[in-house]
């Protein structure tokens, strides 16, 4: 397990709060601001809860004005801030700094405009992911990025991650989906990036932005793409008696020149454990399950699912299951959402994977893990956008048990670390934060991770906004290259050791 977080020295820590405080007191009404214990700890971390850390302070502003203040008095302070949305993040990257500032932007929940004509949607950045689509509804538009938690992550949450959702194939992550971001920058200054127009002039840093994980600018409005509600979708469950199997299926859709609405995969106890939860009508038997949805109009969805199945059954499918109603697509659906709750039924704790691999090593990787279950005596039950390759495994333990926590971390940073030598990447919508910095030791070089700095320093150059956050620093990576021996060889061996 990691070693708990040094907090700071409690006569330096009140001089700073007393200064910070100060400071916050003449932009911020006092109920805006929360500074006690017993107020702050509910702040302490996002949904990685292993990693927590009480913030001097919690500051949430109602305008804009208010937001370009607090960040511009820290700034004069040298005070650190974490953006923060609604804080079910998974890589701890809302994780407070102990001598810095939460900015909570909770109070921004307007939808200021849906436009049906353009097909666009203004909103802040504390409207949930679910709620666009709901003012949308009204007019046969949705916002298409669905992560599994869009009942409650917010879309400045989304696109600090760059999250996706089981329809990202085929409509895209939120970078494809928003136009436009209003945001603040560290000194105070508001910025705008990228245009409602098809294209924006200059540089592309709409797509920097998006996924930066809160280092280069506080987020304060947010132009979303809208698109039509189908009218007609279907699902497909197909099953298969070997997880390879299910694996390879995958590959075999895209390269049949298919692109479903989604594309998921759920291995056996994943299954399992998401039946007893919601009663999906999925099959038991299968070692593994796909859902493939086809969306447009009733001749469009009737002839995909056909070309589908031919697909499927060509890869060894067992069994294939269409939805006869949206009822039931629904449920379907609502088995792959709530396979992170399911588990919570069946373990004491889980944690949650975020990597992304090529399609057609879904298999191989699957192989892989159902190793590492023996090689680290834990159970891991597999669900992912199988798509895009995006793998969410969620390793079961008891987080009481120190040994079994420590082993969980050493199972996930195997997970991740396979995904990159199989041509993949560490993350692929839930961030790096601070749970994945030893990982991307191992997929980026000295040079990248020195122009990842660049690019933060042109936007921050104090490193006040979300410090020490997705972004291993070089001595990090000389470390835990010290310590991290894979096929016997230390990553970046002209790197110094310690």
């Amino acid at each position: 397990m990691n070693a708990p977080l040094e907090p700071t020295s409690a006569p330096t820590r009140d001089a700073a709060q007393a200064a910070l405080l100060a400071a916050l007191a003449g932009i911020v009404p006092d109920h805006c601001l929360l500074w006690k214990q017993e107020d702050t700890i509910p702040y302490e971390c996002d949904g990685l809860a292993a990693y927590r850390q009480v913030p001097l302070a919690v500051v949430l502003p109602e305008n804009e004005a208010q937001v370009c203040q607090i960040l511009a008095a820290c700034h004069a302070l040298g005070v650190p801030i974490v953006p923060r949305g609604a804080g079910p993040s998974l890589s701890g990257g809302a994780m407070p700094i102990g001598n810095g500032l939460v900015l909570s932007l909770a109070r921004f929940k307007k939808i200021i405009k849906v436009d049906p004509l353009s097909r666009t949607a203004i909103v802040q950045p504390g409207v949930r992911n679910l709620a666009i689509s709901e003012a949308a509804a009204p007019h046969g538009l949705y916002y298409a990025p669905d992560p599994s938690s869009q009942i409650a992550c917010t879309i400045g949450g989304n696109v600090s991650e760059n999250s996706g959702g089981v329809h990202c194939l085929k409509y895209g992550l939120t970078v494809h989906n928003v136009l436009r971001v209003r945001a603040v920058t560290m000194q105070g200054e508001v910025v705008e990036f990228g245009s409602e127009a098809p294209d924006a002039p200059g540089l592309d840093l709409l797509a920097a932005l998006i996924g930066s994980e809160g280092m280069l600018a506080v987020v304060t409005e947010i132009t979303v793409r809208l698109v039509p509600k189908p009218q007609l979708a279907q699902v497909i469950m197909a099953s298969f008696n070997d997880v390879e199997a299910g694996g390879n299926a995958v590959a075999a859709v895209i390269a049949a020149g298919i692109i479903p609405a989604g594309l998921e995969m759920m291995d056996k106890p994943a299954t399992a454990a998401v039946e007893e939860f919601v009663k999906a009508g999925y099959d038991l038997e299968a070692e593994a399950i796909l859902l493939c949805e086809s969306d447009g109009t009733p001749e469009e969805v009737a002839e995909e699912i056909e070309r589908m199945s031919e697909v499927l059954r060509g890869c060894g499918a067992t069994r294939i299951q269409v939805s006869q109603s949206e009822a039931e697509r629904l449920r379907f659906w609502s088995g792959r959402k709530n396979a992170f709750p399911a588990a919570g039924r069946i373990s004491a704790d889980y944690y949650c994977m975020d990597g992304t691999i090529p399609r057609k090593h879904i298999g191989t990787l699957l192989r892989r893990i159902q190793e590492m279950e023996a090689k680290y005596r834990l159970r891991c039950i597999n669900v992912f956008h199988a798509g895009d390759g995006n793998m969410h495994p969620l390793i079961l333990f008891n987080g009481a048990d120190q040994d079994e926590w420590h082993r969980a971390e050493l199972f996930g940073a195997d997970i991740l670390e396979t995904c990159v030598e199989l041509g993949g990447t560490v993350t692929g919508e839930h961030g790096v934060g601070v749970e994945k910095l030893n990982s991307a030791c191992v997929q980026f070089s000295p040079q990248e991770l020195e122009m990842f700095f660049r690019v933060k320093a042109a936007f921050d150059p104090a490193k006040l906004l979300n410090p020490d956050k997705a972004i291993p620093t070089l001595a990090r990576c000389a470390e835990y290259g010290k310590l991290h021996v894979r096929n016997g060889l230390l990553p970046h061996p002209d790197l110094p050791r310690f």
